[in-house]
């Protein structure tokens, strides 16, 4: 088998493993020990699997700086259309099954593991996933992200998945690198978490 090819089988089996810690993470009950350990877990897939295929690109400096403006953006955007989307009761009970691991665990904690797993996603999925994707690495990377986060069956985090994924895989196209794409990503969940769950108050369950 040659390297290419050997490259993207090893990119499949990362991509497939981490799907199922995903899964596993979000299907534990929040502010449990096994939903730090197999958050903590899924974000060492990530990173761990992003490093050995590496190696990363780091990219221009011009999209670093950028980065930071364009993640509070995108959660203005989202932001928005939170408060239209807790009007629509199929959306309204999948973004609150999320945000309850934000709502029934200390905020550090939840924030703490939404960092980590941001950053391992990006190394991951906007480097070695995004190198071997073909000629439409933007598309194909995304599609392999949104196809990843199917796994926790969560409308929501998919929605999510396919338009910051389209965002992150510009970004890495524009810059050349991982940092941008990360950076904007972290930005966008620290605002997430830190602010959307006061839309949804005492709507999260244990579902």
């Amino acid at each position: 088998m040659k390297p290419a090819s050997r490259r993207r089988v090893a990119v499949a089996g990362c991509t497939a493993l981490g799907a199922g810690l995903l899964r596993a993470s979000l299907s534990a009950r929040p502010d449990s020990r096994a939903f730090y350990g197999l958050g903590l877990a899924t974000a060492a897939t990530w990173a761990a699997s992003g490093l050995a295929l590496g190696p990363p690109r780091l990219g221009n400096k011009s999209g670093a700086v950028l980065a930071l403006p364009i993640g509070g953006a995108a959660f203005g955007v989202f932001y928005g259309c939170a408060l239209i989307a807790r009007r629509i009761p199929p959306l309204h009970r999948a973004i609150s099954d999320v945000l309850r691991y934000a709502d029934e665990a200390p905020l550090d904690r939840t924030l703490f593991i939404a960092l980590v797993s941001g950053a391992g996603e990006e190394l991951f999925f906007r480097g070695p996933v995004y190198d071997v994707a073909g000629p439409r690495p933007v598309a194909a990377s995304t599609g392999v992200y949104c196809l990843t986060t199917t796994a926790t069956r969560n409308p929501a985090l998919t929605l999510a998945s396919a338009v910051m994924g389209t965002l992150f895989g510009l970004q890495r196209r524009a810059t050349g690198g991982v940092v941008a794409p990360l950076l904007t990503h972290l930005t966008w969940s620290t605002l997430m978490i830190r602010y959307l769950p006061a839309l949804f108050p005492g709507d999260q369950t244990g579902g």
